[in-house]
């Protein structure tokens, strides 16, 4: 039997990159899928969106799997469009075990000179859009009676503050506060709520001009130049991770090998951490 075997997960941003790994991966130890993403281009998000033919192909490669899946697109803005996703996907696929928050956009910018639309959506989608996506969630976890596991997307920058991504530091962190809030509302219902802080990850969300310049100072570096310069954000000597290893900690957290782990902070980060942590004496 798979890890996962006969759950069902609800992922959202699963058109492509993390969420789409993470799809694709509970799918391989036996979910079944609900994948929702808004599949339209935000217009202060400095690179291209993911489409509907993406969340197409995500839907492909969960069924080539033998596994179910539904798709719907919709904006994590949106609640009403997330309680409908939510209500027919356990009308098609029988019932909910498995939240993974993971949908997210990132611009860049000085505190004082981002627009307040930059600031508004990246606090929008990436921290209201999360407790939108539990909210939908939750009641019907409740409902089932039976626990289930809620793992929400952060981010190194969800435990550190980074310079020129205020916004996103901002909603990263407010993550990461409203997981341990839930994780203590829920745990009478047994239903286990953990966050995962990655660091850099190859996606279109890092694989992009705004990421060069932060990083390496220019927009007109290739992905060798950056692939070569990012590797001073990581202790090991990577300059990002592949999508899978950030599902694999998620998977984890899903399973019931976690099973009495809730309220904690995943951290994915291939050392990048490590100069800020202070050892106990």
């Amino acid at each position: 039997m798979g890890r996962v075997e006969g759950k069902v997960a609800l992922v959202t941003g699963a058109a492509r990159g993390q969420g789409r790994a993470h799809a694709v991966r509970l799918a391989e130890e036996g979910a079944d899928i609900i994948a929702v993403d808004v599949c339209s281009q935000l217009e202060s998000v400095p690179y291209g969106l993911a489409s509907e033919g993406d969340l197409a192909e995500t839907a492909k490669r969960v069924e080539e799997l033998d596994r179910r899946i539904l798709t719907r697109k919709a904006d994590v803005r949106d609640l009403a469009a997330l309680q409908s996703a939510v209500a027919e996907g356990v009308a098609e696929l029988g019932h909910l075990d498995i939240v993974c928050a993971n949908a997210g956009i990132l611009s860049t910018g000085s505190a004082w000179e981002l627009s307040e639309e930059a600031w508004q959506e990246v606090i929008d989608v990436n921290l209201t859009g999360v407790w939108k996506t539990v909210r939908a969630a939750i009641p019907q976890l409740i409902e089932q009676g039976h626990g289930g596991s809620i793992i929400l997307t952060s981010s190194i920058a969800g435990l550190v503050a980074f310079a020129n991504l205020a916004h996103y530091t901002a909603a990263k962190h407010g993550v990461t506060g409203l997981m341990r809030t839930l994780a203590v509302e829920l745990a009478p219902h047994r239903i286990r709520v953990n966050s995962v802080h990655p660091t850099t990850v190859d996606t279109d969300m890092v694989q992009n001009g705004a990421i060069y310049q932060l990083f390496l100072g220019t927009k007109e570096a290739s992905r060798a130049d950056a692939e070569a310069g990012m590797k001073a954000l990581n202790a090991l000597p990577i300059p990002w991770m592949d999508p899978v290893d950030v599902s694999n900690a998620v998977l984890f957290l899903a399973s019931d090998e976690s099973r009495y782990i809730t309220g904690t902070t995943q951290v994915i980060d291939a050392g990048a951490l490590a100069p800020f942590k202070i050892p106990h004496e």
